[in-house]
Order: structure tokens, then sequence, then C-alpha cells
């Protein structure tokens, strides 16, 4: 799994019901040992059930460790956040309420399909980033675009149905068999520097979190929109296109809410 990733891949000591496996890398490389292990859990449930009599399938559960004080980011509002997760994902999350024992953080479990849980994955660390991330950093937009915003960030287009296209990530060899495609957005000339970021930040963000080639053209004199292009797998544009328009509604409701401009 180290090297087919290229993901530091650490198991703690100890004789415990369970051990902590930490992973550190770039993200593509954590996300490709995430989906590694999700496919060798559920290799192992379905060789469990060769010898029992179940019939139906268990989901896939991963547990993880999250600083306490992100865990309301990940709810969000009246567990806004955590609903929106499981209904684009498909996967089951939980987040305890309690810390765990002498400890500052809480477990986040998650089940479902490996490829729900890697897309959930995804969308973990996308909330955890954004609430490290300084607002100073990005363009604010003047308060007559606040509608557009509005109406981008409800253009979101879903992730693909679950079954519906092969995993970001396949069973086997990891590197092949998804076909690249190419999605193209129009945003208008004024709103763009909310995507592109201080010097390409955002942007750049968005290309590593989801594995798309995003290209965004110059403007065309006469032009009120500039054309984004994003080229992947069905999966890496679907969380190309989430990412864009989650960032329009964050940047919206921060404009709408002065207390919350200290954060992206």
């Amino acid at each position: 799994m180290r090297e087919d990733s290229g993901a530091r891949i650490n198991i703690s000591e100890g004789n415990c019901p369970e051990r902590i496996v930490t992973i550190t890398g770039p993200t593509d490389a954590i996300f490709k040992a995430f989906a590694m292990i999700a496919y060798k859990f559920e290799e192992d449930i379905i060789n469990s059930m060769s010898n029992s009599p179940a019939t139906s399938k268990p989901p896939v559960t991963l547990r993880l460790v999250v600083p306490a004080s992100q865990c309301g980011s990940l709810i969000g509002k009246g567990g806004s956040k955590i609903k929106e997760m499981r209904e684009s994902t498909g996967a089951q999350v939980q987040v305890a309420g309690d810390m765990l024992p002498n400890s500052t953080e809480r477990a986040v479990t998650i089940s479902g399909a490996p490829e729900a849980i890697i897309q959930c994955v995804k969308q973990i660390c996308v909330v955890m980033l954004e609430a490290y991330t300084i607002q100073g950093q990005y363009a604010i937009p003047h308060p007559d675009q606040l509608s557009k915003l509005h109406q981008l960030a409800m253009q979101q287009t879903p992730f693909t149905p679950l079954g519906q296209t092969t995993p970001a990530f396949p069973a086997a060899g990891l590197d092949a068999s998804n076909q690249a495609s190419t999605h193209e957005l129009t945003i208008p000339n004024d709103l763009i520097g909310c995507i592109i970021g201080r010097q390409g930040t955002k942007i750049n963000e968005i290309r590593q979190m989801s594995g798309a080639q995003i290209k965004i053209a110059n403007a065309m004199e006469g032009s009120s929109e500039r054309q984004i292009t994003i080229t992947g797998t069905p999966a890496n544009i679907s969380l190309a296109q989430y990412l864009i328009n989650a960032r329009f509604r964050d940047v919206a409701a921060m404009w709408n809410d002065p207390s919350s401009m200290t954060t992206s």
C-alpha cells in the first residue's frame, strides 16, 4: 500500500482492540491509500461471508479521529453539512458526541461502499481545510454581486449516483479503466476571483482536492463571462464542480454574516 499510494502509512503499537492508522503525504496519495484500505476491508468482508449464512453484505466502516474543534464545521448549522455529505456520497456519517478518552478528539464513523467512503473522506478534508483558511487570501465580491453568488451556488451539480460510474480509485490497480471526459462551466467575470484566489491559491487547492485538470479561459473582449473547462474522471469532475459551488456558497454566506468574515 505504501509503494502503490506513495503515502506514509503508520500503525500504532499495542495490543488494544483498536489501533490508529496514520496516513501522511500529498492529497492524492492520501486518497489512494484510503481507497486501498477501504477496498481491502471490503475484500475481507466478502471472504468472511463465504462461510457465513448471512445473505446481505455489511458495509465497510472506517472511524476517523478528528479534532473536536473541527467537528462543528463537519456537522454544520442544524446538521446541514453532515446531511449534505450523506446525501451527495451515499455514505452514513456519524460524529461522536463525546471526545475519545484522554483526548481532545472525537471519532467520525463512515460506513458504506468503498466508493462512498472515499468521496466522503474527500469532503471531510475539504471542510477541515476551509476551517483553517484565512479569508483575506481570497477576493470578496461587491454587494451587488451577491445575487449572482446565490444563483451559481444553487446550480450545484451533485455527484454521479453510486453505481453509475466507476470509482475514483478502482479496486484493481488504482490506475486504470476510468475514461477521462470534459465538462465546461460559465462564470461571470466579476466573480472569477472567488474561484482563482490570491495568486491562484484557491483554484490550485480545488485542483489538488478533486484530482481534475481545471483551465480558466482568458477574458474575451466584449464578454462578461469566463469559461472553465474541467477534465478528468466522472468522480474528479463531480468533486471539482462541488468544490466550485461550495466556494460560491461560502463567500455568499460570509457576505451575509459579518461575524464569519475571519474565515473562508
